[in-house]
């Protein structure tokens, strides 16, 4: 190798310069130099537009000779992915308009050859759980591409770290991938977050479940410099994308809504109306603590008499203070107008 080809490739792995005729190099060093070039493509070491410098290693006609194995038969369906956007070649930022489906999954021209007797198929760079490459290695072939704004926090996020992988939510093979889809996201979602699904179905809930809402209306996936893989740099951010009403600024402001939305209400679903963590007035009452009205602590007792109380009744405090987010009345000091 040339000092030239030395710098290109500090990966370390050896490139041979000569010339490989199909039948005359022996079939196992090929496919060892195969595997070594498709294990840098996925250690992200030399990038798939690198491909050029091993052009011996990738097959002559591309999707045409995978397809004369995996076709229609194949226990993976494959055929699909033409329709998809991954298989427009008229896009030349798509796989299928560069090296087809060697753009992800590595040179495939050993792999492609049958192996002769005592040697194993040479492998390719394969996707999900049960492949030996390494997570790191498997997302890489994606972020290779997908490196715009919306994955800028991908390395270091929460699902980056639980070595959660692309195909773990995303299908390629597939006219649509489900989880582009608004009623089917969520499912990918509870596929691992079941506690967020079960309080999705709870008396007062965002509308995910009646396919009005998504996940990805409030949270990125695919990394966030906020909390919870929030789209926004705080909770109440995110709550006022809808909720703008709630935003203020008012002349008389409830501190715990200019705080954090979450210090009264759950953001996924509640058994208390609405979205409420607990019902007035014990949600109340964990704030105003002091002796008196309106703070003093009221219990079911209060409704046995012939007068129930009316701190008690329909919206309890909220019969009174009814601004509870704030007001901008000039006399609404107490929330009440």
């Amino acid at each position: 190798m040339t000092v030239k080809n030395q710098k290109k490739y500090q990966s370390g792995v050896c490139f041979f310069t000569g010339v490989f005729v199909l039948g005359v190099a022996p079939l196992q060093v090929v496919a060892q130099v195969a595997e070594q070039a498709g294990k840098a493509v996925a250690a992200g070491m030399v990038s798939v537009g690198q491909a050029s410098a091993a052009k011996g290693l990738y097959t002559r006609k591309g999707a045409d000779t995978c397809l004369k194995c995996h076709d229609e038969d194949y226990k993976y369906p494959i055929y699909p992915v033409f329709y998809s956007k991954h298989g427009d070649r008229n896009d030349k930022r798509t796989p299928m308009s560069q090296l087809q489906c060697e753009s992800c999954h590595g040179p495939g021209r050993a792999h492609a050859t049958e192996p002769k007797a005592g040697f194993k198929r040479a492998r390719i760079i394969s996707f999900g759980a049960k492949s030996s490459i390494s997570p790191a290695k498997q997302n890489n072939q994606c972020i290779q591409c997908h490196n715009n704004k919306g994955h800028l926090a991908w390395t270091g996020s929460a699902h980056e770290t639980q070595n959660v992988l692309c195909v773990d939510c995303h299908t390629l093979h597939v006219r649509k991938d489900p989880v582009l889809d608004k009623i089917q996201q969520a499912k990918a979602c509870y596929t691992c977050h079941k506690k967020q699904r079960a309080e999705f179905e709870r008396n007062s809930a965002h509308p995910v479940r009646f396919d009005k809402m998504v996940c990805t209306q409030c949270h990125n996936p695919h990394g966030s410099f906020g909390d919870a893989l929030l789209k926004t740099n705080t909770k109440n951010e995110t709550c006022y994308t809808c909720h703008a009403e709630k935003r203020g600024p008012f002349l008389w402001t409830h501190a715990p809504v200019a705080e954090d939305c979450g210090t009264c209400h759950e953001h996924h679903g509640s058994m208390h109306r609405p979205l409420l963590k607990k019902r007035a007035p014990l949600l109340c009452q964990q704030c105003h603590t002091q002796a008196g009205h309106p703070s003093v602590a009221y219990t079911e007792n209060g409704l046995a008499s012939q007068t129930p109380n009316k701190f008690l009744l329909a919206k309890s405090c909220l019969n009174c203070h009814t601004q509870v987010h704030g007001s901008n009345h000039p006399s609404g000091v107490k929330l009440m107008r």
